[in-house]
């Protein structure tokens, strides 16, 4: 799908779409738990299906009634009869999570993706089974892998991905003796650790901090089953947020101040944003927030430096190199560095380009509100990525009075 945007104020509420990241987290959980689970509040999306289709093939039974997602789970016992199939979409959440997690209950599996999926980083996964006795063979699109995690000591660097982190954090408990998570180099994201320990600790599971770089996972625990709620996304809300930063009057509904979220982040962004002058933003904690913040720093009073960016690079598109062209073509003034970005505001953008979205469901809404600062309609090629974590982003945009017309370019 293609849109022709027509740059107009965008206008009135809006709620965003409950967090994906908070509803992997519990789907999986549910999965692992010996009974009847339900989840409310779980807004759709390609991500969240894919997840939805693991657990099924881990042995999950899911349907969807009037007051949530109803998820009867297969229990953590170990099975290891026939092998797994597991297609996790574009969704890397998906893949990292699921991948110790059929290793523990069901001596591993054969793993596919689709678009850079397969091309995003699992050598921290490696180096670990490398040193446990875990066969596992990648190709172009699939990975396959074979053995048991046993108790023990797990290293993995913080600086690639958290999801590391977390996918051991739901397997290690199910083991038969306790084991530790040792981070080996500085934690990026940790918020999302936190959401992870937060959404175990619902279902009965634990595991805690023993300092700033040990993990302490008990083992022989048992998940049980719960009825959870998810909360709004703070990294879709970022996006209004910015819609408010380029004149919009967008009253944003549904979002929790104390969340877990590292992405809540960008309500104290948006202020900074606000006053004239030089500002650096750190972005280590919460990198999805870049495109937003970008399209904010585009038409403010000042230079933004947004710094310690480099994990965008292996994102759905290399999101620094996606921001930069595509804030650029219309009309911007972005450098991109190796680990970041410096954007130099403007009174406003040109527009009058036709933008290509990089299949980045980010990079897509983040030219949908840059364009509401524009003097000349956008085009956005492949518009449908939105689907990946927003299916409901070009409706809510509309009912903010943005003006789209679907197939013209």
């Amino acid at each position: 799908m293609n849109v022709t945007i027509t740059p107009g104020k965008l206008a009135g509420t809006v709620m965003p779409p409950t967090s994906k990241s908070q509803g992997h987290r519990l789907l999986l959980a549910a999965a692992l738990a010996q009974g009847e689970s339900v989840i409310r509040n779980l807004s759709p999306s390609k991500d969240i299906e894919a997840t939805t289709a693991c657990i099924r093939v881990l042995g999950a039974r899911v349907w969807q009634e009037e007051d949530g997602l109803h998820v009867v789970g297969r229990g953590g016992g170990f099975d290891g009869g026939k092998p797994l199939f597991f297609d996790c979409g574009e969704s890397g959440s998906t893949l990292r999570f699921l991948i110790p997690i059929a290793l523990a209950v069901a001596g591993g599996g054969s793993f596919t993706g689709h678009g850079r999926l397969m091309e995003r980083p699992l050598k921290p996964y490696f180096d670990i089974f490398e040193t446990k006795d875990i066969y596992y063979a990648r190709y172009e699109d699939k990975a396959g892998l074979e053995g048991r995690l046993t108790p023990g000591d797990y290293p993995l660097p913080g600086d690639v991905s958290s999801q590391f982190i977390t996918g051991l954090l739901y397997a290690l408990p199910l083991l038969e003796g306790d084991s530790r998570i040792v981070i080996t180099t500085p934690l990026e994201s940790r918020a999302y650790v936190d959401m992870t320990l937060d959404a175990l600790g619902q279902f009965g599971v634990t595991a805690r901090w023993e300092g700033e770089q040990t993990l302490l996972v008990p083992g022989d625990q048992t998940y049980r089953p719960a009825a959870v709620t998810v909360e709004g996304d703070w990294s879709q809300a970022a996006f209004w947020y910015a819609a408010r930063a380029l004149g919009g009057e967008v009253e944003i509904l549904g979002m929790d101040a104390h969340s877990t979220q590292g992405d809540k982040a960008v309500a104290g962004c948006y202020e900074q944003l606000g006053r004239p002058g030089h500002v650096e933003i750190d972005v280590s904690q919460c990198p999805d927030l870049v495109p937003a913040l970008a399209a904010m720093a585009a038409v403010r009073q000042g230079t933004t430096q947004i710094v310690n960016a480099a994990r965008l690079r292996i994102k759905e598109s290399d999101r620094l190199t996606a921001v930069a062209a595509v804030l650029n073509a219309m009309g911007a003034d972005v450098t991109e560095g190796a680990d970041s970005l410096t954007v130099v505001g403007k009174a406003a953008l040109v527009g009058g380009v036709t933008i290509d979205s990089h299949n980045d469901h980010r990079i897509a809404m983040m030219a949908a509100v840059a364009a509401t600062r524009c003097q000349q309609p956008v085009a956005v090629l492949g518009a449908e990525c939105v689907n990946k974590s927003y299916p409901a982003f070009w409706r809510d945009y509309r009912l903010l009075g943005g003006q789209i017309v679907e197939g013209a370019v």
